[in-house]
């Protein structure tokens, strides 16, 4: 029999994988800059964040979750002032194919196979209390097979991303002590996450007295209740976010998972040249 959790986490991983490279790409950076935004400025923010923009930058940071709210409120003003949101994620759509085509000539026509598939598990799942994930569906639908692909992953992942913060929820973990307790679960140096999302000394002092509070955590070290509980919301995440993959299909899930773990090193690689060796931690072995 299948085990599904395996599965997920496997998937969960190529997903992030085929996603995560297009938020430091130059050439996505580049496109968003030529849009008039200085410097491509918060070009993460504006092409993730884009379909859920309209409803303000509070609806994104809630969606978010882990990010600074006053840095997401930036980046959106930024992108305002000089564009709007559709234009900006498609600064982002077309970097992508390229970009895959820079991995392996062969990648886009070989994720593209999957495209028809993917949308119909995107469509086929329900969108409730999922966002972001509802968010990225609603947009149009590109003629090009990579590009579409790529796009239907990017729903799943975001799917996957809602389940998990709302888990979070559910432990009543504030933004920073959700990055707290990542940090400990990559093994990262201190603070590393929850600094890059934003954290600075004050936040993070009143995030690690609240850890301690709720027994996850003794002079600002992550205890074993603090390890034991992140365990348990990857473990569910991975549990919840199975029925993506179930209705994919094994056989379906596991190519998918095939075509795009042949290039690990490749993508990884172009994090790592374009961002930092720390970053995209969804990608990085603990």
């Amino acid at each position: 029999m299948t085990n599904w959790t395996e599965l997920t986490a496997r998937a969960g991983v190529a997903s992030h994988l085929l996603i995560g490279w297009i938020f430091w790409d130059p050439r996505a950076i580049a496109n968003y800059e030529a849009l008039g935004v200085p410097n491509g400025a918060g070009y993460y923010v504006a092409s993730r964040g884009g379909p859920l923009a309209p409803a303000g930058a509070d609806a994104v940071a809630a969606a978010f979750y882990s990010i600074n709210p006053v840095f997401l409120k930036m980046a959106l003003d930024l992108c305002a002032e000089h564009t709007d949101w559709e234009s900006a994620m498609l600064a982002r759509d077309e970097a992508v194919t390229v970009g895959l085509a820079e991995v392996d000539p062969s990648l886009p026509a070989a994720v593209g196979e999957f495209a028809d598939r993917l949308w119909q598990t995107a469509d086929s799942v329900s969108g409730a209390g999922r966002v972001l994930f509802a968010a990225h569906r609603e947009r149009h639908r590109p003629d090009d097979p990579a590009l579409s692909a790529w796009l239907a992953v990017n729903c799943l992942r975001e799917w996957r991303g809602d389940t998990h913060w709302a888990l979070c929820v559910t432990h009543d973990l504030g933004m920073v002590e959700v990055g707290i307790l990542h940090n400990s679960f990559m093994g990262y140096e201190a603070d590393w996450i929850p600094r890059s999302r934003g954290a600075d000394d004050e936040t993070l002092d009143s995030a690690w007295n609240r850890l301690t509070e709720l027994g996850l955590a003794e002079d600002r070290t992550v205890n074993a209740a603090g390890r034991s509980l992140r365990d348990q919301i990857e473990s569910r995440t991975d549990e919840l976010s199975s029925v993506l993959w179930q209705t994919l299909g094994e056989s379906v899930t596991v190519a998918l998972c095939e075509v795009i773990e042949a290039h690990t090193d490749a993508l990884t690689a172009r994090i790592d040249a374009t961002a930092g060796e720390s970053w995209m931690p969804a990608i990085r072995s603990r």
